[in-house]
């Protein structure tokens, strides 16, 4: 019997797989090991590869195990392991490095290897089980390109597979850092023209109140809310975050990429993913979409998912269906989405900083003169998707006027989004710092625990706070997120303490969620 190393992804995690295989008196080729309709199609394909390479399929008993048995596999990954364990099994080829390595791939009808998702999860599982390595297609290999710790190789067809196994010569050449893919696609980005940068915050006009609150938003990881008519600036501004947010750290990194490998999006060939993501879907998206589904144990993440550690960008947040938006009340609070199926349950991480927009009522100028031709049960419905529970979880609430069209010509440049940048990264700094033993980064993630710890109020800052509470009708999870702003203001002025001017301009940011909010 031969064993060859194998895995499989549940949630952002791999765990291993071992593809155990025995020739013995018989007929037949026989998988079993709870294979879905992808696994056991490849059983044609596998041999149909090892043909074309010389190999025979052996005229006995073939039993396939991939164990262990009550756990689903899926994927066409298992060939390359399936189709080295024959070859080894039947003694046509001497592979004493087989169970030394993590093997995983699709092999075409020629041999040729082909990419598959998960390579970054499958070497990090390499390097904790102390494995010698991985064995990837190309192009997935250069995805742990940046990982350390394990060797990753990046075989192009089934002949080069087996040499590795072989281990009779040095396939330094076919490590992923050395490989001529790899060489290729850094000379092709070093020498590409410089990518232009997107809206900035000196193009976009007036809106200097929005502005202040996108900032600190960005300073704190704060959830925000753009209520505003049609040309106010609200996709400008969503646009514009990305480029005063920070980079992100090589945990954060780490994290974020984990789950694009497991989605198959993005190109991860030259590394890890070190900008933060903006994920913009359509308010006509559909709730597995935004939280994350599939068939049977078939699980994917979702845009939450995708925008771990980075920005959700939901235009007309109003527009979309009710049960989506309120199912975003999870993952805003824990920073996590568990997505349920009859027979599994994954966990994805959900981390994400939501930009929300939308018009204040269907025609979108209800408080711009008298131009608003809704009614007032129109109106009433409109926002009414926004429920208390959501827009407790908004820190940020912000109102957006026209501008007024004489201040558009000649108006003068506004403050460069690189100067905004840096006291966001100051900002950043302080609270890595202040959180570096609690596992957070940012303001937005603490829990109520934390904030008697870190955000302690003297007496003159509780009656303010207690008089705005007493007027205003606001929820006690509100309290909490008023606190949590008026730290990030204090952390871009560097002030060590909350002062009552901190609070004040916090409470300031929520209006929709007051007793009587007036636009």
């Amino acid at each position: 019997m031969v064993n060859i190393a194998g895995a499989k992804c549940i949630g952002i995690d791999a765990v291993k797989v071992t593809v155990e295989i025995t020739i013995d008196k018989g007929i037949g080729i026989h998988l079993v090991g709870l294979a879905d309709t992808a696994v056991k199609e490849s059983l044609l394909r596998t041999v149909t590869a090892l043909q074309s390479y010389g190999f025979h399929i052996p005229g006995r008993k073939i039993v396939i195990n991939l164990a262990p048995a009550d756990l689903q596999k899926n994927g066409s990954g298992y060939d390359l392991p399936i189709a080295t364990g024959i070859i080894a099994a039947s003694g046509q080829r001497e592979l004493p490095r087989c169970g030394n390595f993590i093997v995983m791939g699709e092999l075409g009808l020629d041999g040729s290897l082909r990419d598959i998702p998960g390579a970054l999860p499958f070497a990090m599982l390499a390097a904790q089980e102390g494995f010698d390595g991985v064995i990837l297609p190309p192009g997935s290999a250069l995805e742990a390109v940046e990982l350390g710790g394990t060797a990753v190789y990046g075989a192009a067809n089934l002949g080069e597979a087996l040499r590795i196994l072989e281990g009779k010569e040095d396939c330094s050449d076919l490590l992923a850092e050395n490989s001529q893919l790899y060489h290729k696609l850094r000379r092709a980005r070093m020498h590409s023209p410089k990518r232009e940068e997107g809206m900035d915050f000196a193009d976009i006009i007036g809106q200097e109140g929005a502005k202040r609150g996108m900032e600190i938003a960005a300073a704190g990881g704060h959830n925000i809310a753009l209520i505003g008519p049609p040309g106010s600036g609200k996709s400008s501004l969503a646009k514009a975050l990305a480029g005063i947010l920070p980079p992100m750290t090589r945990e954060e990194a780490l994290t974020t990429s984990k789950i694009y490998s497991i989605a198959g999006k993005g190109d991860l060939r030259l590394g890890l993913i070190r900008r933060r993501p903006i994920r913009s879907p359509h308010y006509s998206a559909s709730l597995p979409a935004i939280v994350g589904g599939g068939g049977g144990e078939n699980i994917y993440p979702g845009e939450i998912s995708l925008a771990h550690n980075g920005v959700l960008f939901l235009d007309e947040f109003g527009q979309m269906p009710k049960s989506v938006i309120e199912a975003l009340r999870g993952p805003m609070e824990d920073r996590y989405v568990t997505v349920s199926r009859l027979r599994s349950k994954v966990c994805y991480p959900a981390s994400f900083m939501l930009v929300a927009a939308s018009n204040p009522c269907p025609c979108g100028y209800w408080g711009e003169g008298d131009r608003c031709t809704c009614t007032p049960g129109q109106r009433l419905a409109y926002l009414s998707k926004l429920s208390g529970p959501i827009l407790d979880r908004i820190d940020l609430q912000v109102h957006m006027h026209e501008v007024a069209s004489g201040k558009i010509l000649g108006a003068p440049k506004g403050e460069p989004g690189r100067e905004v940048a840096q006291r966001v990264q100051h900002a950043r700094k302080i609270q890595q710092l202040r959180f570096e033993q609690e596992g957070i980064s940012t303001n937005a993630e603490m829990n109520n625990r934390l904030i008697e710890k870190y955000c302690p109020l003297d007496a003159e800052c509780q009656a303010i706070l207690e008089k705005i509470m007493n007027g205003s009708g606001l929820s006690l999870r509100a309290y909490f997120r008023i606190i949590k702003v008026a730290r990030t203001i204090a952390d871009l002025e560097g002030a060590p303490q909350i002062r009552p001017q901190h609070l004040s301009e916090a409470a300031a940011y929520r209006f929709l969620d007051r007793r009587d909010p007036k636009l």
